[in-house]
């Protein structure tokens, strides 16, 4: 697997809109994959403080030393994950990115995964890609992509802050 925009799109992913030009009504509803990719050239530089949403009366905000150590140099991909069907069956792809930005822009979330995207100056510019998945292979497909990652940089992509892994079957 090739961690690159073209990798990606020869793994079935689609979309690669920047985060400041997304379209929401454009992304599919369905089940799926999602990644961050970094535009040619970006160099990462920190804010103080996030620009998320406060979770459970946590501020997302780290200290820079600490998202520095999190920065993996040379990667493009800068966070994957999945969006699931939810317990309702009404999440997917178009609503879990929608949270996502909408928690980039100060708004409560779900949950606060991918955080320190929103934590990055010019987070606009990075830009969103989606692989459309049937549910029952959201998290093996996860745990592939975060070991593949693993196995090639040595460590998670910079937002991904917990491996996914398969659970164990009988």
């Amino acid at each position: 697997m090739q961690f690159t925009r073209k990798g990606l799109k020869a793994e079935g992913f689609a979309g690669f809109r920047p985060i400041q030009a997304l379209e929401t009504m454009r992304i599919p509803q369905g089940t799926g994959l999602v990644a961050v990719i970094a535009p040619d050239g970006f160099q990462p530089r920190f804010l103080p403080r996030s620009t998320a949403g406060v979770f459970k009366k946590k501020d997302p905000s780290l200290p820079a030393a600490a998202l520095a150590a999190e920065w993996v140099e040379g990667a493009v991909v800068l966070y994957l994950g999945k969006a699931g069907p939810g317990s309702k069956g009404n999440r997917g792809l178009r609503r879990q990115i929608q949270e996502f930005v909408d928690f980039g822009q100060g708004k409560p979330p779900g949950h606060w995964d991918g955080r320190l995207i929103w934590q990055l100056a010019d987070a606009g510019s990075l830009a969103i890609a989606w692989k459309e998945l049937p549910a029952d292979q959201l998290n093996g497909a996860e745990a592939g992509y975060h070991a593949a990652f693993v196995e090639k940089f040595g460590r998670l992509p910079f937002a991904n802050l917990v491996q996914a892994r398969t659970k164990a079957g009988p």
